[in-house]
């Protein structure tokens, strides 16, 4: 892998993998009102707010693909709202753009009141109601004056700009991939006539609403219109009631399966008991007993196992990578049933996976089926998600868990906040890292979570754990001489090296991650006095088995908090064993430039490094696990080392 300079971070691309309709799904709800607000901006401001406000959710709604689809290549590489490359939410904004650009105005045919797009897009009618954004903070009728002089692609690429923040190469990568036959001329009306940039955008919100209502004289003459059809409609519910019962609300319905034949069923769960953690060799999940006030709710749990065996089309089903969907080889376990926030929540464990049914509390709107693998679980395996509303996670804790404390990891020196949780184990809400941060952006803080455990054999752990967005948070560790024997990262300097390293965890969300390994691999004296600059290498396991490799570089610059990151010099593409301890060696170079203005291209390799030599357009050598040697600014070269022992070389990671 080509040695880059210490500004160059963006990873490599790579081919988009298809997109299954319930990942672009799970993508459009936890981006819904950003969407919506993206639709609004970029559709005329000639429809009225009342229409724009419709015609933009129902933009949104119709943006799911129908079976796999795969994004445009470029676009599919552009960001997403928090910072990460989603494949699932480049496919769905694309739609967005797409839908709003095409728009066309009012539909022939329906009296002029429905505006329509491309695929016949008729938005809902909201009987007897006009509405409209609620008012912000700044004059919306001037910046709606404002994008309505631009041409439908100026306003989607100001739109693309400002609210996801995105630089004008990837503006134009978006609108190609939404049929904009010229991007940049887009972009530059946008930029040279469009509203200033700034406070102004942030105005009227069309997720946020206000209702009037419309003309009373018209609506009353609709009225025995309206009274017939209700009528008909009772008719036709009561033979529906004559002729048997309603289906299941979420399960789909199908021929007898796993729970009919009593497989799968409320009686046949298993449950651990009280105290069986204090008296076992196996600190997982199968010693954690069932907990909630809907525990033994039996209604709620056959409903929780008929959608497991069959989920119909109310429920939202999601996987972790590597993870299976199908019914389990055994009897599932019992971890917990209650009402939580606006939703009943049921967790299963069956061996393998955790098992995350949850329905709204009023039987009204949509289901959540998630599966997370989670075998090979251990003490450290210590929460599960249970509810996120708003930003904010809720977490079923291990009964081994003694405490919590909630820690910024972007400052190692403050002090933590102790969690309170209820008697069945469940916390107050935890804010979700990045939750405040722009698009794109790290924030000012990371929060996440020392767990204070202790086994009913006497061991005592302290360990922190990180939400990156799946069923199960991950496991934070540290290792300083060697990855093979990876600390927990709960001292002094694995919380100042996790503090540098952080917001590279943003990347990793959705990924199924067990655990990260900051290892501090080299420490390396910089030419012309420039300081001591520091190498780390961030390994990430997952619990599909596969494995990550990232290499950070901190110049003496680089301190604490989310404007003093280290810069990614080098990182794998694949699974990789590398700074793990199976494969405990690294090499990686960067461009540094000193405080004199000299360039200089560093190297630094694991300690079992004896020689380190650059080719292909620097040619250089150096004896020992570092490099220093001036070059020209631009420099591009391939790095190589030679082992101790074994006398094997060694090359960047790629």
């Amino acid at each position: 892998m080509d040695s880059q300079p210490t500004t160059a971070a963006r990873p490599p691309h790579s081919a988009p993998a298809p997109v299954d309709a319930e990942d672009a799904e799970a993508a459009l709800v936890e981006n819904y009102p950003h969407l919506v607000r993206l639709a609004y901006l970029t559709l005329p401001a000639a429809l009225g707010r009342h229409r724009r406000v419709l015609t933009a959710h129902t933009l949104v709604q119709r943006a799911l693909p129908r079976g796999r689809r795969v994004a445009d290549p470029a676009a599919a590489q552009v960001p997403g709202p928090r910072g990460a490359v989603d494949a699932a939410y480049a496919l769905v904004r694309q739609e967005v753009v797409r839908g709003a650009l095409e728009f066309r105005g009012r539909a022939a045919g329906w009296r002029g009141r429905v505006p329509a797009v491309t695929n016949a897009l008729r938005p809902p009618y909201v009987w007897g109601l006009r509405l409209h954004p609620e008012a912000g903070d700044t004059d919306e009728p001037a910046l709606d004056r404002a994008l309505a002089a631009l041409a439908p692609a100026a306003r989607a690429a100001y739109a693309l700009g400002e609210l996801e923040e995105l630089a004008d190469r990837d503006v134009r990568r978006v609108l190609a991939a939404a049929g904009v036959a010229d991007p940049r001329s887009a972009v530059n009306e946008a930029a040279a006539e469009g509203p200033p940039p700034g406070p102004s955008f942030d105005g009227a919100d069309p997720c946020t609403v206000q209702a009037r209502p419309t003309d009373l004289l018209r609506r009353r003459q609709h009225v025995r219109v309206g009274l017939a059809a209700a009528a008909a409609v009772a008719v036709a519910a009561a033979l529906i009631g004559l002729l048997g019962d309603s289906p299941e609300p979420y399960a789909a319905a199908g021929s007898p399966g796993a729970y009919a034949q009593g497989y799968l069923a409320p009686g046949k769960l298993v449950r651990a008991g009280r105290t069986a953690w204090t008296d076992t060799s196996r600190m997982d999940f199968t010693a954690w007993p069932p907990r909630g006030g809907r525990a033994g709710d039996q209604e709620l749990l056959g409903r929780a196992l008929k959608v497991w065996e069959q989920p119909g089309s109310r429920v939202r089903v999601s996987a972790t990578l590597g993870t299976s969907r199908g019914v389990p080889a055994q009897e599932p376990q019992l971890l917990y049933a209650a009402d939580v926030d606006s939703a009943s929540v049921v967790v299963f464990y069956d061996g393998l996976r955790i098992v995350r049914y949850a329905e709204a509390r009023d039987g009204k709107g949509r289901a959540a089926l998630d599966f997370a693998r989670v075998d090979g679980a251990d003490i450290t395996t210590a929460a599960v998600v249970v509810s996120r509303t708003d930003g904010n996670t809720r977490f079923l804790t291990a009964p081994w868990v003694s405490s919590v404390t909630s820690h910024d990891l972007l400052k190692p020196d403050g002090a933590g906040q102790a969690l309170h949780r209820s008697a069945d184990g469940v916390s107050d809400p935890v804010r979700m890292p990045g939750a405040d941060a722009a698009a794109g952006a790290c924030g000012t803080s990371w929060p996440v979570l020392r767990f204070e455990a202790s086994s009913g054999l006497g061991e005592h752990r302290a360990f922190l754990l990180s939400d990156l967005g799946d069923v199960v948070p991950a496991h934070l560790t540290y290792s300083l001489s060697t990855p093979a024997a990876p600390l927990e990262a709960t001292g002094p300097k694995a919380l100042a090296s996790w503090a540098r390293t952080a917001c590279q965890l943003g990347s990793m969300r959705g990924e199924g991650v067990r655990s990260v390994n900051n290892w501090q691999y080299a420490t390396q004296a910089l030419p012309e006095s420039g300081g001591s600059a520091t190498w780390v290498c961030t390994h990430t396991d997952t619990w599909r088995g596969e494995g990550r490799a990232l290499v950070l570089f901190m110049p003496p610059g680089v301190t604490t908090g989310a404007a003093g990151q280290g810069t990614a010099v080098g990182q794998s593409s694949g699974d990789t064993g590398a700074c793990s301890g199976f494969v405990p060696h690294v090499l990686a170079g960067a461009l540094w430039k000193s405080t004199a203005g000299h360039w200089y291209m560093v190297a630094a390799g694991s300690a079992d490094v004896t020689r380190i030599s650059a080719t292909d357009g620097l040619q250089a050598s150096a004896k020992g696990s570092t490099m220093a040697v001036r070059a020209a600014q631009g420099t591009r070269a391939q790095l190589s080392a030679v082992l101790r022992g074994s006398g094997a070389t060694l090359t960047t990671l790629h």
